[in-house]
C-alpha cells in the first residue's frame, strides 16, 4: 500500500459534488490503461474524501446518494474507470510524449502537403505541434485529436487531411492476398469478384496513398491496374 505523501489524488464529479481517493500514481496509471490492478493495495487510505488535502471526509449518506453504496473498493474502482486521474509530472510528460507520436503518426498517415502532394514526414508534424502549441490530452484517444491538431499546426505548416477514391484491378491469383491487405487498410466501396480477376473500389487517406500502391504491387509482383478515381 502506498504512503499518503506518495499518493496522488483521483476524483469524479457527481453532479455539484466532488470525491475523491488517494491512490498509487503508478498502480492508479496502470488500471487507467486497462491492465488488472488490484484496487485494495492501490489506496492509500481507505477513505472517500469531498476535500482529501484538507482531510474533508465524505459521509456515509453522501456515498449512498451517490454511489449506491458505502464500500470503498466498489467506490474507488467507479472514481478511478470513470474519474479523472492526478499524474505525476514525470508520468504526464511521459503520457504526452506518446500521444503526441500516436496523433503525429496518424497525421503522417493520413494529411499530404498539398503544396507537393507527399504526405509530411512524422518529425516534421511533431515540430509543427511543437510549434503550434498544440495541446495533446493523454487520455483521450489519438484518432479524436486529430482534427483540433491539424487545425492547429496549418498555421505553421501547409497541410491537407483528404480522402481519394482508387480503383484496382487484381488478376484472380492474387486476388485473396490482395482484398486482404486492403481491407486492413480501408473500407472496401464495392468489389466485383470477375473469372479472371479481383475488381474494387476503396476510399483511402490521401496520404496513404504510396503505401497502399507499394503494398499492392509487392503481393501482385506489378501485375496490377490502378486508378484514382477523385481527388
Amino acid at each position: 500500500m502506498v504512503s499518503v505523501e506518495s499518493a496522488v489524488i483521483a476524483r469524479i464529479s457527481k453532479g455539484h459534488e466532488v470525491f475523491e481517493i488517494l491512490v498509487d500514481p503508478d498502480k492508479a496509471l496502470q488500471f487507467k490503461k486497462g491492465i488488472e490492478v488490484s484496487i485494495e493495495n492501490m489506496i492509500a487510505v481507505k477513505e472517500v474524501f469531498k476535500d482529501s488535502r484538507k482531510g474533508e471526509r465524505a459521509s456515509s449518506s453522501e456515498l449512498e446518494e451517490h454511489f449506491h453504496t458505502t464500500d470503498i473498493i466498489s467506490i474507488a474502482t467507479e472514481i478511478l474507470r470513470k474519474g479523472e486521474l492526478q499524474l505525476t509530472t514525470e508520468q504526464r510528460k511521459r503520457l504526452v510524449a506518446e500521444k503526441k507520436k500516436e496523433v503525429a503518426d496518424i497525421i503522417s498517415r493520413q494529411g499530404i502537403n498539398p503544396q507537393t502532394n507527399l504526405p509530411h514526414p512524422q518529425t516534421r508534424i511533431l515540430n509543427a505541434m511543437e510549434e503550434a502549441h498544440a495541446n495533446i490530452d493523454p487520455f483521450k484517444p489519438a484518432r479524436d485529436q486529430v482534427k483540433s491538431v491539424v487545425e492547429k499546426i496549418r498555421a505553421v505548416l501547409p497541410i491537407s487531411i483528404e480522402r481519394i477514391e482508387i480503383a484496382v484491378r487484381v488478376p484472380i491469383q492474387y486476388a485473396g492476398k490482395a482484398s486482404s491487405i486492403i481491407r486492413t487498410i480501408a473500407p472496401v466501396k464495392s468489389e466485383e469478384w470477375k473469372s479472371d480477376a479481383w475488381i474494387a473500389v476503396i476510399e483511402i487517406p490521401a496520404g496513404r496513398q504510396a503505401e497502399v500502391y507499394e503494398k499492392l504491387n509487392e503481393v501482385t509482383g506489378g501485375n496490377v491496374d490502378i486508378r484514382q478515381l477523385k481527388g
